[in-house]
């Protein structure tokens, strides 16, 4: 082969590596490779011969980089509510007493009115005469016996007649102390937003608590001591003769009227197994819908 011919091949073939290899060299990125010198070659004049034929090389597809994929960035963790200071505190979820109470139509429907003011206080109703007397209209099938021996409204009638109307998650719950039936009401109250209906007087009679003081904060401390609850009495204005005259919405009941007026469950009428000579009272578990 003539010189002029080898030096065409060699060209091709280093060409050929260059393809093939498809690289930059470390460190050049971003910049063009710097030229080496070659070493100088003789002139010389070869004969004229035909060129070689010299099937094209195909270069390979660049692969594609594996690139590691980033760590995700970790969500950083909420940072913790600062427990609050211990001390007296007040919760009331009722502004305006007068504006969220109506008096039981008849005197045998305080747990109605109770319910009544419940749904008003979330949106459900408005506080007329005429709605309480349709709400007793359109629950009196929710009576049952095993919750009220005589027909009419128990506790169990009203977490029912609460959800009927679109107030889910109420419950029945009894307690052995008072002191750990008020606890419970308050934590409901404060955590949920939502007011607590308690069964006073023997269980014959419906209270609304809306709200209470404490020696400190309920939720935060264990120890807390609830000293009197927030009520609107169903009952009002009328007298009893046991219990003397009922007190204007939104009263606040001190730890000596709550002994007086929240007594254990006793009912002239028949046993109630699970709630005699227990507190009871209606909770909400769930916040307002």
């Amino acid at each position: 082969m003539s010189v002029h011919a080898a030096s065409r091949t060699l060209a091709v073939v280093l060409v050929g590596a260059v393809l093939l290899g498809g690289c930059i060299p470390a460190g050049a990125a971003g910049h063009a490779p710097s030229a080496r010198s070659a070493a100088p070659v003789a002139q010389v004049t070869p004969t004229p011969a035909p060129l070689p034929t010299v099937e094209p090389s195909v270069s390979p597809s660049p692969r594609a980089s594996s690139t590691a994929s980033p760590e995700p960035t970790p969500t950083p963790s909420p940072t913790p509510k600062p427990k609050p200071a211990r001390g007296p505190v007040i919760v009331n979820l009722v502004r305006n007493p007068k504006a969220a109470f109506i008096t039981e139509i008849r005197k045998t429907w305080c747990a109605a009115s109770g319910t009544q003011m419940v749904l008003a206080f979330d949106g459900k109703v408005d506080l007329t005469a005429a709605t309480q007397a349709s709400i007793v209209k359109k629950t009196a099938s929710l009576w049952d016996r095993k919750d009220s021996l005589t027909p009419g409204w128990g506790p169990g009638m009203i977490a029912k007649s609460l959800e009927k109307y679109g107030v889910p998650g109420y419950e029945v719950r009894t307690y052995k102390t008072r002191q750990a039936a008020l606890l419970d009401a308050a934590r409901a109250v404060e955590r949920l937003h939502q007011p607590v209906l308690l069964m006073v007087w023997w269980g014959a009679h419906t209270w609304v608590m809306t709200g209470f003081k404490a020696t400190q904060d309920p939720v935060a401390y264990k120890d807390a001591v609830i000293t009197g609850t927030y009520v609107l009495d169903p009952w009002y204005p009328r007298i009893s003769s046991i219990w003397g005259p009922s007190d204007p919405p939104g009263t606040f009941q001190n730890n000596a009227e709550m002994i007086r007026n929240y007594i254990r469950w006793t009912r002239p009428e028949g046993r109630y197994p699970g709630r005699d000579g227990q507190f009871v009272a209606v909770v909400p578990t769930l916040r307002a819908p």
